[in-house]
């Protein structure tokens, strides 16, 4: 599954970043990095960017075009909990 079609509010474990390697460093520099749990907060309308949060703290936007080059596994119950 993709980044870009998880449900609002949906936790899962980041498993592929399918990008290029600079845009992977600048992903991997805030949080967002493989085995990493994630939660999209909301979407912008019109295409907009998805807020997301990591369970490491960091909430941020993301391009749809990048999150849809995200490959995410489902959450587990500790997953979810540790992205809220």
């Amino acid at each position: 599954m993709k980044l870009l079609d998880l449900p609002i509010g949906s936790a899962a474990r980041l498993s592929v970043l399918d990008v290029e390697a600079t845009l992977a460093r600048r992903l991997r520099a805030v949080g967002v990095f493989e085995d990493e749990a994630i939660v999209v907060l909301r979407r912008a309308p019109f295409g907009g960017p998805l807020h997301v949060r990591t369970s490491s703290g960091g909430e941020f936007a993301l391009d749809r075009r990048i999150a849809a080059a995200i490959e995410v596994l489902p959450a587990l119950d500790d997953v979810a909990e540790a992205a809220e």
